[in-house]
């Protein structure tokens, strides 16, 4: 049964964990994988050992040049868990976002990013972040995982996908809305 947060936001990040995590272990899930940029959302997944647990930050320089917006402790708290942390280019983003930022238009994979946003920017991010981490090699090709999301802070979407490389998008499959914001 699908979850729906009356608003998008931070407020609900515990609660999407909870949740995620309740899912995962219901169908047999071994891998989570979360979007986190300052880590809060991720060191919650911290207390679940048992399942295989991939973080995904922003890349490095999306606020500013050169610097990485998870602080270095933290990243290696993480770590120390057991968890993965990936920092690279943004799936639906990268050389299409810097032609939009030079001669301004719209790109295909900002195309697809829009549309995904259709269902929040959550779901958006879920999506991207599962892609990301399979092209990575952190988490197993042809497997079912559970991937989190949010809407600027904090965790308000948790999927079950299928993710496919990013060369085969399309072959990547939204299986389940495990809970999402119904107004964003």
């Amino acid at each position: 049964m699908t979850t729906y947060w009356n608003s998008a936001g931070k407020a609900h990040t515990a609660a999407t964990v909870k949740l995620a995590v309740e899912r995962a272990r219901e169908l047999g899930i071994k891998h989570i994988v979360v979007a986190s940029v300052t880590g809060y959302a991720a060191e919650m997944l911290l207390k679940y050992p048992d399942l295989e647990r991939i973080c995904v930050t922003h890349q490095a320089g999306f606020s500013r040049p050169g610097e990485m917006e998870m602080p270095a402790e933290v990243r290696r708290r993480l770590e120390e868990g057991g968890m993965k942390v990936l920092t690279t280019t943004h799936l639906m983003a990268g050389l299409d976002r810097a032609l939009r930022l030079k001669f301004q238009g719209l790109y295909p994979s900002e195309i697809v990013a829009n549309t995904l946003r259709l269902f929040g920017q959550g779901t958006k991010v879920a999506v991207e972040v599962a892609g990301m981490a399979l092209d990575a090699g952190l988490i197993p090709y042809g497997v079912d995982v559970v991937s989190l999301g949010g809407s600027s802070e904090g965790l308000d979407t948790a999927l079950v996908v299928r993710p496919a490389h990013s060369q085969h998008f399309w072959e990547t499959k939204v299986k389940e809305i495990i809970c999402k914001p119904r107004e964003f």
